[in-house]
């Protein structure tokens, strides 16, 4: 019998608990949006997500944190969990057998409307994660990943189990852990009273279709370089025209489809925009 998720909040877990029993909130983490997360390396879990603001919310119970170890749903003496490619090829295919197993042992407890409760494929192909798709999955229940390995999935499981494919960049990592924790963070930090300011998500970087303005701190000056004189004004209502200009002009130098994107929601025009 497959392994029971393996929590990483701030309660302990009874190895001779059935698998329902570790799937059931407790009191002290009632409500809390969980993360279930299907991997072959679950020792790779919290990671960084136990550190710092994120760290400090997990061991207050404002979300919850579950690892499948994937090996345990493997097949034969070795529990493999991969096999060759259909129709020859390079690599390993993760099998659908084994993959199905430890989906279905993820789905139990949860709601099984995806709008509630996501079930996320991390994959290079995926459509891009973006703030916005964090800013949704924070309202969830919480959420299913699977950390793919690899040369990837059994299509036939993806479709099964209505997997979302998530990409967070146009590069290839060796394995889906270090994105699913990526994907954690940025939607962990969004539930209410993780962050101590929950105001520090609302100017941040693409909250608004913008990349972030520049920041500065003291010293006032530092290697002859100097804070721009309007940030120690106090004027507050020039600071922030000042903010919103530098924002603007650096998504329209860096991320010309942000810059786009931007002036369309504001209905104005990007081949007539003026340089700022």
């Amino acid at each position: 019998m497959a392994d029971a998720p393996r929590s990483h909040g701030r309660l302990s877990i009874s190895a001779s608990a059935t698998p329902r029993d570790l799937l059931t909130p407790t009191p002290r983490l009632k409500g809390a949006w969980t993360a279930r997360v299907i991997t072959l390396f679950p020792e790779t879990f919290p990671g960084v997500l136990g550190a710092s603001l994120t760290g400090k919310a997990l061991q207050d119970g404002l979300w919850a944190l579950e690892t499948l170890d994937l090996r345990t749903f493997g097949t034969g003496k070795h529990r493999n969990v991969d096999d060759t490619p259909a129709g020859g090829g390079a690599g390993l295919v993760m099998r659908p057998d084994v993959l199905g197993r430890a989906l279905g042992m993820a789905a139990r407890g949860a709601p099984d409307d995806p709008e509630r409760w996501p079930r996320v494929y991390l994959s290079p192909r995926g459509k891009p994660f973006t703030q916005k798709e964090a800013q949704r999955f924070s309202k969830t229940e919480g959420i299913t990943l699977l950390c793919g390995r690899f040369e990837g999935v059994d299509q036939r499981v993806i479709e099964h189990f209505r997997l979302e494919e998530i990409s967070i960049g146009d590069f290839v990592l060796t394995g889906g852990e270090i994105a699913a924790q990526a994907l954690i963070d940025a939607t962990v930090r969004l539930i209410p009273r993780v962050l101590g300011n929950q105001a520090s998500t609302e100017e941040e970087s693409f909250s608004e279709g913008l990349l972030e303005h520049p920041h500065y701190t003291k010293p006032a000056v530092w290697e002859g370089r100097e804070i721009p004189e309007i940030l120690l004004s106090g004027h507050h209502a020039k600071i922030a025209r000042w903010r919103k200009a530098m924002a603007e002009r650096l998504t329209k130098e860096r991320r010309p489809d942000l810059w786009r994107a931007y002036l369309a929601a504001q209905d104005r025009d990007p081949d007539g925009d003026q340089e700022l």
